[in-house]
């Protein structure tokens, strides 16, 4: 009967001030990586790890447009060309990681027929 009494501790959710700072460093985050991998991509890598850690910190998703920089399976950033095979292959467009070997599929959404007025 005590421990029904008993206040719960867990999580506690974070002001909209932080969040919203927290979304605009991580973008800032992902655009260094972008300018500064030809130069070192080490340190390209590091942006990646670091926007990462503040997703995780403060529980907030990364953004669709900045989750295709990385891969899910070694987070490591990439690069068409680089660290990344992008391939067409039957109605799909085809991502493989050029350090892990892993590969994942995307369809390609057909165009709705144009209807005649």
């Amino acid at each position: 009967m005590g421990q029904a009494n008993k206040k719960r501790r867990g999580y506690q959710k974070k002001p909209n001030k932080q969040l919203d700072m927290a979304k605009e460093h991580m973008g800032s985050l992902f655009e260094s990586a972008k300018d500064v991998y030809k130069q070192d991509e080490a340190l390209a890598q590091r942006y990646v790890t670091l926007a990462r850690k503040v997703a995780m910190k403060f529980k907030i998703s990364v953004p669709s447009e900045y989750k295709r920089l990385y891969c899910k399976h070694c987070y490591k950033f990439l690069v068409p060309g680089k660290t990344l095979r992008v391939r067409v292959h039957e109605g799909r467009v085809i991502h493989y990681c050029l350090h892990c070997k892993k590969f994942w599929r995307k369809p390609i959404k057909t165009r709705a027929p144009k209807t005649k007025k």
